[in-house]
């Protein structure tokens, strides 16, 4: 079998999936990691500090457009095993759920249509916004007298979360997407590692286990910031 047929297979589909949601979890620590500097009680300047690093930096360009892959592999493919799901089952019928089953499991394509609905939202809001200040607008530079990019200017991304962030419908719609964001994780994570082969049964109650408290963990760790900064409790 040459690799276009096996990647096209439904094997090769799932390995894809695998890969693909195991590299969008690792970005997603990374992703949480870096917006947490909002947390730091200095108006917003350690936070537009490395948002501004890790927009110039050429390594963090590359990554960007292999992230952009891995979205769009992830979807692609998550589309194409939803469909033809439901091409061999085409009518509902009734069954026995089994015990260690969750609903999510068989929800995992209405999960990520709107993860993809809300990413699209979030990306013209804040990438958008950043990368073509001069064609969409935005809060525009900051500069600072002290520490990294002295008297230089920097996106004022802390500036544009306030400002999205000062929306209730925003922060709802942010809230729906991260719970099933959430979900998506709850089966994702450990799908994906059992699709790789940790099958034993001394692998996954550990792998069950992280999977439920990452899938708990970073969506919240996300939440923890629309809401902050809705009410207030973080602001410039």
């Amino acid at each position: 079998m040459r690799w276009g047929q096996y990647f096209t297979s439904a094997i090769g589909k799932k390995l894809v999936m695998a890969f693909t949601g195991i590299f969008l979890i690792i970005f997603l620590i990374v992703h949480a990691s870096a917006n947490a500097c909002i947390f730091v009680p200095d108006h917003g300047a350690t936070f537009n500090k490395v948002a501004h690093f890790l927009g110039t930096n050429w390594i963090m360009h590359l990554l960007e457009v292999g992230l952009f892959v891995g979205f769009i592999l992830h979807i692609v493919q998550g589309i194409t095993i939803t469909i033809q799901n439901k091409k061999k089952r085409p009518v509902k019928y009734s069954m026995v759920r089994r015990p260690d089953t969750h609903w999510y499991s068989s929800a995992m394509g209405l999960l990520g249509i709107i993860i993809l609905i809300f990413l699209i939202i979030h990306l013209s809001q804040f990438w958008v916004h950043t990368r073509f200040a001069g064609v969409f607008g935005g809060v525009g530079d900051i500069t600072y007298d002290n520490g990294m990019y002295v008297n230089k200017p920097v996106d004022n991304l802390f500036g544009q979360m306030e400002l999205v962030f000062s929306h209730a419908w925003v922060v709802i719609v942010y809230l729906i997407a991260l719970l099933a964001l959430g979900f998506h994780l709850a089966h994702g994570f450990q799908s994906a590692f059992r699709t790789l082969g940790m099958t034993s049964s001394r692998y996954i109650p550990v792998i069950r286990g992280i999977g439920y408290a990452y899938s708990i963990i970073i969506p919240l760790a996300f939440a923890c910031m629309p809401v902050l900064m809705y009410f207030g409790v973080v602001h410039s």
